[in-house]
């Protein structure tokens, strides 16, 4: 499969708010492999500082299939940046380059090392060796072209909250699951039935190769095409959604479908700026509000919801 890269290159004395906005338009759009290019920072602890060359401008890039709706995500994305150059006066330019599937996949490879993003949890590429720490759970990934490779703030917030409120023996779901970092985090957590649902074929695909290269068990996972919680007709004690702000507020209001009478709903993907927004929502609905993380500008909330009636 042939992708393309969007790179959008811009310029505004509110550099972290133009980089929100342009990434909230890649995101809504469905991009994948989301980047922050931001010269005035260092690099992640997870990336090799050795292969990456520092960014000269800031930019934010994102990759997406080129397919018959190909052209029509090139439009919205421009449609989308017009609106944003209009409203909040910077300066911005989009360049394409097409990729071959494996192309991208061994660009990541070259900037993708070990990384701790949980107490216990550690992501390691399949490619890299790495000496385990006493304690150490560690995760074997080969993200593809999946979303997920643990270096971002959401999945790292997940992967707390997860090590915080599971028990073993637990039931999880985890809706939008890309490379399946966050089922084989729960199955090595000691969940005893992990399962995952991604509305991409291709991730669906690449989170299962994840689960067996990881040893978890053929009868203890589940990884399903779908959109959100559409066919799934059972509960789980810990349900996560590592998900854009305004999809989870849609999936607030159908959450309770999979929800046991004392399950623990963690949610992440938020940017600061909507923290407000999705507490106000899961307040109403009659969610109590456990704990809530924050990292950079990101937000996640662990959260139980009040006596949720049977499903029907």
């Amino acid at each position: 499969m042939k992708w393309i890269e969007a790179k959008v290159v811009f310029d505004h004395p509110e550099k972290e708010l133009t980089s929100d906005l342009i990434s909230d338009v890649f995101y809504d759009l469905d991009l994948q492999g989301v980047v922050v290019e931001d010269p005035d920072l260092e690099p992640d602890e997870g990336w090799s500082e050795d292969t990456i060359g520092r960014p000269t401008q800031h930019a934010i890039i994102g990759y997406y299939p080129k397919d018959c709706q190909a052209e029509d995500r090139c439009e919205a994305i421009e449609k989308r940046l017009a609106v944003l150059k209009e409203k909040f006066d910077f300066f911005c330019r989009i360049s394409y380059k097409e990729l071959d599937e494996e192309d991208w996949a061994e660009f990541w490879k070259e900037f993708f090392e070990p990384q701790k993003i949980g107490h216990r949890i550690v992501v390691k590429p399949t490619w890299r060796e790495y000496d385990a720490d006493f304690g150490d759970i560690v995760l074997e990934l080969d993200p593809g072209m999946a979303f997920g490779t643990g270096t971002h703030p959401t999945t790292s917030l997940c992967v707390n909250l997860i090590e915080t409120f599971l028990h073993k023996g637990d039931s999880v779901l985890d809706i939008g699951t890309g490379s399946g970092i966050l089922m084989i985090a729960a199955a090595k957590l000691g969940a005893s039935f992990v399962c995952g649902v991604d509305k991409d074929e291709l991730a669906v695909e690449i989170a299962s190769n994840n689960l067996r290269f990881n040893g978890i068990a053929p009868h203890s996972y589940s990884v399903k095409q779908g959109n959100l919680i559409e066919g799934i007709n059972k509960k789980f004690d810990l349900v996560v959604a590592n998900i854009l702000t305004q999809v989870i507020c849609n999936l607030l209001e159908s959450i309770e479908k999979v929800l046991c009478d004392k399950s623990v709903f963690i949610c992440s993907g938020i940017l600061g700026k909507n923290e407000k927004l999705v507490l106000t929502r899961m307040k109403n609905i009659g969610f109590e509000i456990l704990e809530i993380c924050t990292k950079h500008q990101w937000v996640a909330i662990a959260s139980r919801l009040h006596s949720p009636t049977e499903f029907v």
